[in-house]
């Protein structure tokens, strides 16, 4: 059973940094490469040092593991380090494990890193190759057999139902695409720059799985990310405005799966975003209607939906006419549809940026942001709030 009750963790640490590379298809360097410039990024952001880190954390997916990242970028003694599991479900959970360093005094400044040549490289979207054994795997079995061998068709099977349960198209995904598509255009940052989409552009994409068409999937993509994460107290001396972290949740459901959680009761909600969802609400005391900005995790554009119903912004069945409608900012960065896909860690960036008050898509008095990880799989939320709010 998760927590009944809001935890103690929220405004113990602040993201005082954030850096990264440039987002492209092909880096033409290593991931250790990535990794490192995007740290450096980050705490020059911070006005912080190599010496002045003693924690960092990443994905379990990530292949530049903390002690080498620590020798490349010139950081000294580790008191901490940490991965998460369960791919982009771990993204806002890197900086809950930071949080909790900095807040337990087990160290005083976390960089959370992601850093990967997706496209150029090991591609995810490719699906199920060469997988060891696993227990974790034995779930998978009983899909693969059918075909269902990619990430974009272990979603089709819940965006399906999701159309039939409510008795909509596929035009209900569209409008996440083009509202993604709308930010990533006055990005400078996005990989599509001044490339906007119409819903007939959506609906004119070709199917990868029906009936998810190519505007549905994110991208693929080179690149690294990376936050800092210490004391309120310290990060009020430091050059940035605090991201303080309001709240931060991990959750997995019952009967959860790897993508793959298709003998649940039903497939139209996400539960393990309903577990985060509580936690969230609890320990911060607020409500859907105290957000000012939802970075949800885009990867595909059904599970966006769900992840506003599930957090309570609208009914089941609703959040297609909740994203036409623009009900909330949403994805200002352009999401990893139209910004890159940095596994959601770009997404927190970007929710620092909108408390910072800097984002190239600034929405006027935003103090509190809602950053989502990746849906399908365990995954993890955050609450990120500006300075004395």
């Amino acid at each position: 059973m998760s927590l009944r009750r809001g935890d103690t963790l929220g405004g113990r640490a602040a993201i005082a940094g954030i850096g990264a590379t440039e987002f492209s298809k092909d880096s033409g360097r290593s991931e250790l490469k990535l990794a490192v410039e995007a740290v450096h990024a980050a705490l020059d952001d911070a006005g912080l040092t190599p010496a002045d880190v003693d924690g960092l954390v990443t994905f379990t997916m990530d292949t530049s593991p903390e002690i080498t990242v620590a020798q490349a970028a010139g950081i000294g003694e580790l008191s901490f380090f940490s991965r998460i599991h369960y791919g982009g479900g771990a993204a806002c959970a890197t900086v809950q494990q930071a949080a909790l360093a900095v807040a337990t005094g087990i160290a005083d400044v976390v960089v959370c890193y992601r850093a990967f040549n997706e496209r150029s490289g090991r591609r995810f979207g490719s699906g199920v190759q060469r997988r060891e054994p696993s227990a974790e795997g034995a779930a998978l079995g009983w899909q693969l057999p059918y075909g269902l061998l990619t990430p974009a068709s272990w979603v089709a099977m819940a965006a399906q139902r999701y159309l039939h349960a409510y008795g909509l198209t596929p035009e209900a995904f569209g409008h996440v695409a083009v509202t993604d598509r709308r930010h990533a255009a006055t990005n400078p940052a996005a990989y599509f720059h001044g490339k906007p989409i119409t819903l007939a552009d959506h609906a004119a994409s070709r199917w990868i799985v029906e009936p998810l068409r190519l505007l549905d999937c994110c991208q693929e993509t080179d690149g690294g990310q990376a936050l800092v994460v210490t004391s309120v107290e310290r990060a009020r001396d430091l050059p940035q405005p605090p991201a303080v972290v309001v709240a931060a949740a991990q959750g997995a459901g019952r009967n959860q799966e790897a993508m793959t959680s298709f003998y649940r009761d039903g497939l139209t909600g996400l539960p393990e975003t309903a577990v985060v969802a509580r936690q969230l609400w609890r320990t911060s005391g607020l409500a859907p209607s105290d957000i000012d900005v939802g970075i949800l995790y885009d990867h595909f554009t059904p599970f966006v939906l769900m992840q506003l119903e599930e957090f309570g912004f609208c009914g089941p069945g609703e959040a297609a006419d909740f994203v036409a409608a623009d009900a909330l900012p949403l994805n200002t960065h352009g999401g990893q549809l139209g910004e890159a896909y940095l596994h959601g860690m770009n997404g927190i960036a970007e929710a620092v940026r909108q408390v910072r008050g800097t984002s190239v898509n600034q929405v006027p008095g935003a103090a509190r942001t809602l950053v989502t990880a990746g849906t399908g799989v365990p995954t993890s939320g955050l609450v990120l709030g500006a300075d004395g709010t």
